[in-house]
C-alpha cells in the first residue's frame, strides 16, 4: 500500500512542476485524495459491499469535485491534474501512467448493461474539457486535445482533437521528445502545430488556387513577350475559351 502511495507522489512531481514538497502533495491535491478513495471504494465494490461502496464515491466527490463510479478500474501512476469536473463511468478501464486533466469525462453512450465506458491503455494524456465516450479504446501513449469529443477508437501514439475528434498526428516517437526514463506529455495534451485538419486543407486548397493563378500569369506573360498574342488580346480575352486556346496552340 505504502509503496503504490510513493508511486503516486512521485508521478505528481514528475508531471506537474507546481509540486514542491511530499506533504504539500498529500494534503492539496484532489486528485491524490480521489484516487486513494477510489482504491478503497474499488476493493468494496469487489467484495460485494456495492452501495457502501458508491456512499463512499459520493462522499469523494464532495470533497474533491472528482466523481470516478467504485466499479472502474484503474492502473498504477494515475495522475489527475486540478480535477474538479472530471467523471470515470463504471465499466471505464485505465491503464498504467495515464493523466487526465481538469473537466474530462469518460462516459457511456448507452443504457445497456454491458462495457459502455472507454478503455485507456499505458500512458494516455486526455486534455482538459475532453469527453471520450462509449466502449472505444484509446491505443498506448495516445492524446486527447482539450474540449475534443472522441466516439471512435484512436491508434497508439496518435492524437485526437476536435469535434468530433479526427487523428491529426502519429506520435509513435513520442519518447525522443525527453530524456530516457522519463515519461513524456503536453501541457493540456495540445502542441503548438496541432491545427484543425479541415482548417489544415482549406489552407492548402488557396495555397493551390494562388499557385496555380501564379503560374498561368507567368505562362502568360511567357506567351506575350514570344510574340504568340498581344498584350491587349490577353487581357480581354477568356482565358478558357476554345478560340483563344485555339489561337495560341496554332
Amino acid at each position: 500500500m505504502f509503496a503504490r502511495l510513493r508511486e503516486d507522489i512521485t508521478s505528481v512531481f514528475d508531471r506537474d512542476p507546481a509540486a514542491r514538497t511530499t506533504w504539500e502533495v498529500l494534503t492539496c491535491y484532489p486528485g491524490l485524495h480521489a484516487l486513494l478513495f477510489h482504491r478503497f471504494n474499488h476493493w468494496l465494490w469487489g467484495i460485494g459491499l456495492k452501495w457502501l461502496a458508491r456512499l463512499g464515491s459520493n462522499v469523494a466527490r464532495w470533497l474533491t469535485g472528482i466523481e470516478i463510479h467504485p466499479g472502474a478500474s484503474i492502473g498504477r501512476r494515475f495522475f489527475i491534474d486540478h480535477g474538479m469536473g472530471v467523471v470515470i463511468g463504471e465499466t471505464a478501464t485505465i491503464g498504467d501512467d495515464c493523466t487526465l486533466y481538469h473537466g474530462v469525462t469518460l462516459g457511456g453512450t448507452s443504457w445497456n448493461k454491458g462495457k459502455r465506458h472507454p478503455t485507456l491503455e499505458r500512458g494516455v494524456v486526455i486534455g482538459a474539457g475532453a469527453k471520450v465516450l462509449g466502449p472505444i479504446t484509446l491505443g498506448e501513449r495516445a492524446k486527447v486535445g482539450s474540449n475534443a469529443v472522441v466516439v471512435r477508437d484512436v491508434p497508439p501514439g496518435a492524437t485526437a482533437v476536435g469535434i468530433p475528434a479526427r487523428i491529426v498526428e502519429d506520435r509513435s516517437e513520442i519518447a525522443r521528445e525527453i530524456k530516457a526514463g522519463q515519461m513524456g506529455f503536453s501541457a493540456y495534451a495540445v502542441t503548438r502545430n496541432e491545427d484543425d485538419p479541415l482548417a489544415q486543407a482549406i489552407h492548402g486548397l488557396l495555397d493551390h488556387a494562388v499557385e496555380t493563378d501564379r503560374r498561368i500569369e507567368k505562362l502568360l506573360n511567357c506567351l506575350e513577350q514570344s510574340g504568340v498574342c498581344k498584350a491587349d488580346e490577353l487581357a480581354t480575352a477568356d482565358k478558357f475559351d476554345p478560340q483563344y486556346l485555339g489561337k495560341i496552340v496554332d
